[in-house]
């Protein structure tokens, strides 16, 4: 569905949005502002990742952003994000984009008169700073709950449970540090020497932000997986330890009732009247020998 959010009665330039594209849709498009057959080609793969071309009469831009179907189990880049398709030349944006986009909605309400949406460059650098913003308004929501994930590492005996919502966390990190990376490329485009200005300074410092929020978060995602798997370890540990200790003890009681448990004729000590207090006091002073040996080498 193609429809105008701004004329050149609003400024010098217009703005197609284009919901759900169709076939015929980009046909219409690509006839009118001479677009690549190549660029409509990209821009119909769902998951295609952020690119910038520049063409002879307009820039193509392939952006991704939160998805607004974002879930907890999300782990691959057509469930985490959502893709955002620009064309700008000298006087015209178009954007294409399957799902609706919030803060294309509220831009609706700007003045595109003023100096931030001066000309389609503006436009265009206003609209990829709104979708790179969306990583970072997430943020919050990933760090509260790996501080929730960390508190059950270390304190609940359940874990296994925590270990696949870390994995999760750690997925979608992955998966928005490689779309943030290649945001790089378009960055540098907006904010190239000869036509830096505030707007695109602005959307600079966002990215070297939230690149290095995502870095720190996967550093301690990686951190806290480390942990739980030391700790799993440990357990695992101290259990082999406690058996051991078992095995120990038993073993040489075991091997004295065995060696009196054959019953041969010919041992004396079948036929001593005190033959089974003996044996039981032996197996008590070596239970007692292990016991204390343990205790002065600290094992207990």
């Amino acid at each position: 569905m193609i429809s105008t959010i701004v004329s050149k009665e609003q400024a010098n330039y217009e703005w197609i949005d284009v919901f759900e594209p169709s076939v015929t849709d980009l046909e219409t498009l690509k006839e009118k502002y001479n677009l690549n057959q190549a660029s409509i080609k990209d821009s119909l793969e769902p998951e295609h990742l952020p690119k910038i071309e520049e063409f002879d009469n307009y820039t193509f831009i392939i952006l991704r952003m939160v998805s607004s179907t974002f879930k907890d189990n999300s782990d691959n880049i057509g469930e985490i994000t959502d893709r955002l398709t620009i064309f700008y030349g000298a006087d015209f944006v178009i954007t294409l984009h399957k799902k609706n986009v919030d803060f294309i909605h509220k831009m609706k309400l700007l003045d595109f008169r003023s100096t931030k949406l001066k000309d389609t460059k503006h436009l265009a650098n206003y609209i990829t700073t709104a979708a790179l913003a969306t990583f970072e308004k997430i943020l919050p929501k990933i760090s509260t709950k790996l501080d929730e994930y960390e508190e059950s590492v270390f304190l609940a005996r359940q874990k296994k449970l925590v270990l696949k919502h870390v994995y999760f966390i750690k997925r979608q990190i992955d998966v928005v540090r490689k779309v943030i990376i290649l945001y790089k490329e378009i960055v540098e485009h907006f904010h190239a020497n000869q036509k830096r200005n505030v707007y695109s300074r602005d959307l600079k410092d966002l990215f070297l932000r939230t690149n290095t929020l995502y870095d720190n978060l996967s550093e301690n995602t990686s951190q806290l997986l480390n942990i739980y798997f030391n700790i799993s370890s440990n357990h695992t540990n101290e259990i082999m330890r406690i058996l051991t200790i078992f095995s120990v003890f038993f073993m040489p009681i075991t091997f004295v009732a065995g060696v009196y448990g054959m019953n041969f004729k010919n041992m004396p000590e079948l036929e001593w009247y005190y033959g089974y207090p003996i044996a039981i006091a032996i197996m008590l002073g070596i239970s007692l020998s292990i016991y204390y040996w343990f205790k002065r080498k600290g094992w207990l």
